[in-house]
């Protein structure tokens, strides 16, 4: 029972380093987020329906409207009109 219990930790705990934060470009042309993470920036072009994942510790992320918004890295961003939602 122990040992069970014990796997079954171990498995939720090495399953958690695995999240990371997407983002889905829901239009018909290629839209930019630009990522700080680490102190470095880089910008994040997704093309047209394109879905990424990104910034798997935490990052700060400027949108295509110049919004500045924090991500723990679960988060999922989803660009539809030009306008970037967090969900």
């Amino acid at each position: 029972m122990w040992k069970s219990l014990v796997v079954a930790i171990a498995l939720t705990a090495a399953s958690g380093s695995a999240f990371a934060a997407s983002a889905v470009n829901k239009d018909a042309e290629t839209r930019t987020l630009i990522v700080t993470e680490g102190g470095g920036k880089t910008e994040l072009a997704l093309a047209a329906g394109e879905t990424v994942e990104f910034c798997p510790n935490g990052c700060f992320v400027t949108l295509p409207n110049g919004d500045l918004e924090a991500l723990t890295g679960s988060e999922t961003v989803e660009i539809s009109g030009g306008v970037a939602r967090i969900k």
